[in-house]
């Protein structure tokens, strides 16, 4: 019995600790997408500015809230991101973010596209598709980095994508 919900237990907290930013918004549970290179939304040099700010954020801690080189939570890289390499403004939530920018059909997301998770029901977690099956956003365990959406963390909890801003 102690075996067991020691396991839980470690369960949990492993899906916290990978698990990103929370917020009050249910989403439905889809299918996972499969993702394949395409052409981006935006231009390649556009592109080359999200990878910019991210080289420069790379392994900022996660603080949730966090919009700084002190530390950022996943709404909060990407709004970072997108302000910076984009010269955009988005929502501040993972909430707002959903209801806002266009829903991409699976299997037509795009480099510079947001990716929506969800993490342990109700929670949400996101991040900017980068191309190639991968994704940059702030993680709990790890700060800002880089993930692969076929990885086995991510690979089921896929929900949905937003495009902002088209060229």
């Amino acid at each position: 019995m102690a075996s067991m919900l020691r396991r839980i237990l470690v369960l949990t907290l492993l899906a916290l600790a990978l698990g990103g930013c929370a917020s009050n918004q249910q989403l439905q549970t889809g299918e996972p997408v499969q993702f394949s290179p395409v052409e981006t939304p935006h231009s390649p040099e556009k592109v080359d500015r999200l990878w910019q700010v991210f080289e420069r954020y790379r392994g900022t801690p996660y603080e949730y809230g966090g919009m700084s080189a002190r530390g950022f939570d996943c709404s909060g890289f990407i709004i970072t991101a997108y302000r910076e390499g984009l010269g955009q403004q988005l929502p501040r939530t993972t909430a707002q973010m959903l209801r806002h920018g266009q829903e991409v059909p699976k299997g037509q997301v795009e480099p510079g596209d947001l990716v929506f998770f969800r993490i342990g029901g109700k929670e949400q977690h996101a991040g900017i598709y980068m191309g190639e099956n991968r994704f940059i956003h702030a993680s709990t365990s790890v700060g800002v980095t880089l993930s692969d959406l076929d990885g086995y963390y991510w690979i089921d909890r896929f929900t949905e994508a937003r495009r902002f801003g088209e060229d």
